[in-house]
């Protein structure tokens, strides 16, 4: 079962304070003292930092565009461009901050715009590969409402890539993913990137 939106649904006290223990012992292991006083609550934060980032492990997109399922004749494009995305990288566990542009073409079937956003944040708000996400956001679009066409695209800075490794600071990466007429109709597809720049 999904996990409310609330924040405070997040955290369980258990969860945290096991978390925060290991968090303890990670300090120790690079040489710090986890009795400072600057340090002695900071496992615990970030055991609540972390379980608010990985929030969409207890949330299923399917079920919140279910939520707001509404019939309409409507068959033109329907966009949501430049949704705020944070996200967390699987290999460092480092963030990637960026922006998702969704659109769909209705057969029959819309949603509430919010409820876009929130599958974004749903898959967002999990340890992640962008190109996953990406897909991962089209997917259960495509499968709960059967539109005609589905589209993604992601642009992200991920910091893994910035502030470490190779240090690009001005990198980007760019990511996407079609289903129906978007995959299928070349105009369509150009329609929607046209948009996006805009």
């Amino acid at each position: 079962m999904a996990m409310a939106y609330c924040r405070e649904d997040i955290y369980d006290e258990k969860t945290t304070a096991e978390i925060a223990r290991h968090y303890r012992e990670i300090l120790r292991l690079i040489g710090e003292d986890p009795e400072r006083e600057g340090l002695v609550k900071t496992p615990e934060r970030v055991a609540k930092a972390l379980q608010f980032l990985t929030k969409g492990y207890g949330q299923d997109g399917a079920e919140i565009l279910s939520g707001a399922l509404f019939k309409e004749e409507y068959s033109q494009m329907v966009l949501v461009k430049d949704i705020e995305l944070y996200s967390t990288c699987e290999h460092h566990m480092m963030p990637f901050i960026g922006k998702a542009h969704v659109a769909y073409i209705p057969d029959g079937t819309i949603t509430g715009l919010s409820k876009i956003a929130r599958v974004v944040e749903t898959y967002a708000r999990r340890l992640q590969v962008q190109e996953r996400l990406t897909v991962q956001i089209r997917d259960c679009i495509q499968k709960t409402l059967n539109p005609m066409g589905v589209a993604v695209v992601i642009e992200a800075a991920h910091t893994c890539m910035q502030i470490r490794g190779v240090e690009k600071s001005n990198a980007v990466t760019v990511t996407s993913a079609f289903s129906g007429v978007f995959l299928k109709d070349e105009r369509t597809r150009n329609e929607f990137l046209n948009l996006i720049r805009h």
